[in-house]
């Protein structure tokens, strides 16, 4: 079962240190900017991930084309992708060990998330953790 109780959600967001954001953009008008930002700014090291922009750099941070290039441990795997794109993204999840799959805001798929889960990667869908980090009272990193 993804995470829905403030608690776990709360403990994930406590527990990472780093995030990588698979469908950040360098567009200032583009959620994933200003979500980057928003967990730059709480203390999470953010690496971006999106084939397309690769070499650019988003908020002093290299851009990858995927997860599999990235050689430190992921404890969250932020997608903003659609929802019929999540996949691929968990998939490779998987293979890098990641420590968790963050769905954002109208992003669901019951079937990764299966998968996830089955690998024993925690799951979160629907959300965004820039709105809960100030909701759940998560202090920023290295301050709890």
């Amino acid at each position: 079962m993804p995470l829905t109780d403030d608690q776990d959600i709360r403990t994930l967001l406590q527990e990472a240190r780093t995030i990588a954001l698979v469908g950040a953009s360098d567009r200032p008008d583009r959620p994933s900017y200003g979500v980057m930002k928003r967990l730059q700014d709480h203390g999470y090291r953010v690496i971006p991930v999106n084939p397309q922009i690769t070499g650019e750099h988003v908020h002093g941070e290299f851009v990858f084309r995927e997860l599999g290039q990235l050689g430190d441990p992921i404890d969250i795997v932020d997608i903003f992708r659609r929802s019929d794109a999540v996949g691929p993204i968990v998939d490779e999840a998987i293979a890098i060990g990641a420590k968790a799959v963050w769905m954002q805001l109208g992003v669901v798929n019951e079937e990764a998330a299966a998968r996830a889960e089955a690998a024993g990667l925690k799951v979160v869908m629907n959300r965004c953790p820039a709105i809960e980090l100030p909701r759940l009272g998560v202090e920023p990193v290295g301050q709890n």
